[in-house]
């Protein structure tokens, strides 16, 4: 069992990674029936300040520390806002999601940057394509 363990890290490691080696800094959504609730709760957990997200980063809030990014935005109706949602960073979106339906998940939400998915149990994830100068 051990060493099947070790093959699947090393084929996600050698699958996403970056020109560096590492994996990019994953992303954990929270939607919020009250933005300015959640936001004090983050703050007084993790002591940490979320800022309003850029134009091309989508509406919300967002922190990126000690390797997490960590974001907040308003509930809607969407995939992604029936609780918390991580996001993973893939070099290929296509390729991964075509990997997630061979593996018995499901595509729930395409897009062209980013997608949410479940998993072969029924969670929900979703996979967000690493920019192109990030990517090589």
């Amino acid at each position: 069992m051990q060493s099947g363990k070790r093959n699947v890290s090393k084929t996600m490691r050698s699958s996403r990674m970056t020109d560096t080696g590492a994996m990019p800094v994953p992303l954990v959504e929270f939607p919020a029936d009250d933005p300015d609730r959640a936001l004090r709760f983050w703050r007084g957990v993790l002591g940490v300040e979320l800022a309003p997200r850029s134009g091309e980063a989508g509406m919300g809030w967002e922190i990126e520390d000690d390797g997490l990014r960590l974001g907040v935005h308003a509930r809607g109706s969407g995939p992604g806002d029936t609780g918390s949602l991580p996001y993973f960073s893939v070099a290929d979106l296509a390729a991964a999601l075509e990997r997630v339906r061979e593996l018995g998940g499901s595509v729930i939400h395409p897009g062209e940057r980013w997608a949410v998915c479940r998993d072969s149990e029924g969670s929900p994830f979703a996979l967000a394509a690493v920019p192109v100068a990030r990517a090589k």
